[in-house]
């Protein structure tokens, strides 16, 4: 689960720069719904549906307004999985399987989870990738010896075969695969 933005400083001169105001005729002022933050890929600004809302003088929104990561539409999109569904999702699929071991609380977990997202894209049809909250089923990982995490470990026939620990470059990840998931099926 994405964690929530709770505060976020931005500086006044250049991050609004792109305007959030749109002059209409008549003097009047449009609002956007939300304005994106140029220096902050993955944050915009959602202003509250009134002009009162906004301070005109810095051009920064005030009250109703919030900050939004639009990363979090895209942080769950390799699925969790948990004791119940381990045996026919991993060690039952007929693809090599990828699965991070992981928590919420892991800062290097945090880092590997959009690394995981791109790789679970770009290989999909040839490689099933999960994640397993250690938190949430400490029996699997108790059962694969995973001591650390972030882990990510390359199931293939219903076996472990391989195993890397810690945030990796997506690159080591991409070795680690590539000898495992056939090319052209």
């Amino acid at each position: 689960m994405a964690g929530v933005l709770k505060t976020l400083t931005v500086p006044r001169a250049s991050a609004l720069q792109s305007a959030s105001l749109a002059p209409v005729t008549g003097g009047s002022f449009s609002l956007r719904s939300s304005v994106k933050l140029a220096e902050f890929r993955g944050l915009k600004i959602h202003l509250a549906r009134s002009s009162a809302s906004l301070n005109l003088r810095s051009k920064l929104p005030c009250r109703g307004s919030r900050i939004v990561c639009e990363a979090q539409k895209t942080a769950d999109e390799v699925p969790g999985i948990k004791d119940s569904a381990w045996k026919s999702l991993v060690l039952e699929s007929d693809l090599p399987v990828l699965v991070e071991f992981w928590a919420p609380w892991c800062g290097p977990c945090r880092m590997i989870h959009p690394v995981i997202d791109k790789l679970a894209k770009q290989y999909a049809g040839k490689l099933k990738c999960y994640k397993v909250n250690t938190d949430e089923s400490p029996s699997i990982a108790s059962d694969y010896g995973i001591r650390s995490i972030p882990t990510v470990l390359i199931f293939k026939n219903g076996e472990k075969k391989d195993a890397v620990i810690g945030a990796v470059p997506e690159s080591t990840l991409t070795t680690c695969i590539e000898k495992f998931v056939q090319i052209g099926k």
